[in-house]
């Protein structure tokens, strides 16, 4: 959560999806220059171009801008893709691939050439032919045209989409709008959001052409996924989850692949190649010292808790419910669908924040009932709650207004659907009643980030004594293993390169 303030919710490639739903016209028949095959689409590959270009600047805001503590990190990564790219089928695009500043494990490219991948993803990956595939596959996806070809089939879910968002702003007003937006968008994210099978294969298959063509060890891929796999259940284990249960802005679900398809893949392409690269100490080298997880400078989460360091507050969240740092505004995902904001407001209240709330949506959509002055843990509040009306239906809506001491009033917005009775506005007034200022002892205990470091294994050294060294507040040894593609059981060799996550200032041997 960054300090500007402004309320925003998840888009990802769906605000992408929404664009294209806009510039639904008539179709005209494409190839795909890298397979041959025919499709419908509206979009010609200079209005791709466009969509690239227009887009591009609003994804940097979604998801934290580019990563530009490490610049090194970002020229390696563009590198990596600028090699792979040059040996697919479609030249006449410029490619521009982007390093994101999120932990979030995820890649994704939009018309134009625009790739992106994250220091999550980096983090997780252990050489550079796992990260060529990434961006191999995703170039794939350009080269395919799949984003056009989406487009051709489903112009009516696009606008339907759209029509969803601008119903939220309208009914719900600014504070509103990115819940409602958020409902409208999860609703049909499965069907917008994600590529077709047949697409997701033939992207594999491309990727992988990419990967042998640049002399990459095509098997990367397989084991990549595995690694994406492992993490993405022991996540879930952590929040209380089924692990079969994708997060539907993850890149599993965003990116339904798996490893057969993967493997069938590469038994196309005729398998390895002698002499195939993995350069695996090449790459370690090169992501040594790369920020682990949230950045403290924008807050961070643990477990359940948000801790913003630099503005001293902290507030928590029952075992249900997961928090999710964005740029602008912490979501809160609940049980049911319900869901939550927290943000600065906007615009700030300058009188009580009662009389704020009295006048809280300008356009006059929004009328609240129950107004309540509070005091939360010593700080100046106001609750109150109402019924909308949303595009998936009546809906509760609870706002909370609260001063820190340091001068700024954040703000807390529930919503969940009217069928539950209100059965969760007790946990959400639980969490707001949580937000308390934190003293500079506190806050100095989660300001310095957590980092990739490489080291080198020692004889003697076990999974067991290594792994106790991570700063991971759980599970250390299934990170340790998750970070480094080590199965159950699998030991170390001496002089083995390895990852830890370390905390600044912690010796690295």
């Amino acid at each position: 959560m960054t300090r500007t303030g402004t309320t925003k919710t998840w888009h990802g490639p769906l605000a992408l999806a929404v664009a294209l739903g806009l510039l639904a016209g008539g179709c005209a028949t494409a190839t795909s220059p890298a397979t041959g095959r025919t499709f419908s689409t509206p979009i010609s590959e200079q209005q791709e171009a466009q969509i690239g270009r227009q887009e591009h600047p609003k994804i940097l805001r979604e998801f934290g801008g580019e990563y530009k503590e490490r610049p090194d990190i970002a020229a390696y990564v563009s590198s990596v893709g600028q090699l792979v790219a040059a040996t697919s089928e479609r030249q006449e695009v410029k490619y521009t691939f982007t390093l994101l500043d999120t932990p979030d494990v995820n890649a994704f490219a939009v018309p134009g050439g625009y790739i992106y991948t994250t220091r999550g993803l980096l983090a997780l990956a252990n050489n550079e032919a796992e990260l060529a595939s990434v961006l191999g596959h995703e170039t794939g996806h350009i080269t395919g045209r799949h984003t056009a070809e989406r487009a051709g089939r489903q112009q009516q879910a696009s606008i339907l989409g759209t029509l969803g968002v601008l119903a939220g702003g309208l009914l719900l007003g600014q504070p509103g709008a990115s819940i409602a937006g958020g409902i409208a968008q999860e609703s049909i994210a499965n069907y917008l959001g994600s590529y077709s099978q047949e697409q997701e294969f033939e992207a594999d298959m491309l990727g992988v052409r990419y990967m042998k063509r640049a002399t990459y060890d095509p098997r990367a891929a397989a084991s990549f996924l595995a690694s994406l796999d492992a993490q993405t259940r022991l996540e879930a284990q952590l929040a209380g989850q089924d692990p079969n249960a994708l997060d539907q802005v993850s890149m599993k679900a965003t990116h339904p692949r798996t490893l057969d398809r993967v493997q069938r893949a590469i038994n196309e392409a005729g398998g390895t190649q002698p002499g195939a690269m993995l350069e695996r100490d090449i790459y370690l080298s090169k992501i040594d010292g790369l920020m682990f997880g949230d950045d403290p400078a924008q807050g961070v989460v643990v477990g359940g808790k948000f801790v913003h360091p630099p503005l001293r507050f902290a507030f928590e969240v029952p075992s249900a419910y997961k928090l999710v740092n964005l740029p602008d505004v912490v979501a809160i995902k609940g049980p049911k669908g319900t869901l939550g904001n927290f943000t600065l407001a906007n615009p700030q209240p300058t009188g009580s924040l009662t009389a704020a709330l009295q006048s809280y949506d300008p356009k006059g959509n929004i009328t609240f009932r129950n107004i309540e002055t509070l005091t939360i843990n010593g700080m100046e509040a106001a609750t109150a709650i109402t019924r909308v009306n949303t595009k998936s239906g009546a809906a509760d809506y609870r706002a909370v207004l609260v001063r820190h001491p340091g001068g700024k009033v954040y703000e807390f917005v529930f919503l969940s659907v009217a069928d539950l009775g209100g059965r969760y506005d007790g946990d959400f007034q639980k969490i707001a009643l949580s937000f308390r200022n934190i003293n500079a002892n506190e806050a100095a205990q989660y300001s310095k980030p957590r980092r990739i470091r490489v080291v080198t294994v020692q004889p003697g050294d076990t999974v067991q004594s290594l792994s106790s060294r991570m700063a991971v507040s759980r599970e250390k040894e299934a990170w340790f293993r998750v970070l480094n593609g080590l199965t159950n059981g699998q030991g170390l060799q001496a002089g083995q390169k390895v990852k830890l996550v370390l905390q600044d200032g912690t010796p690295v041997s």
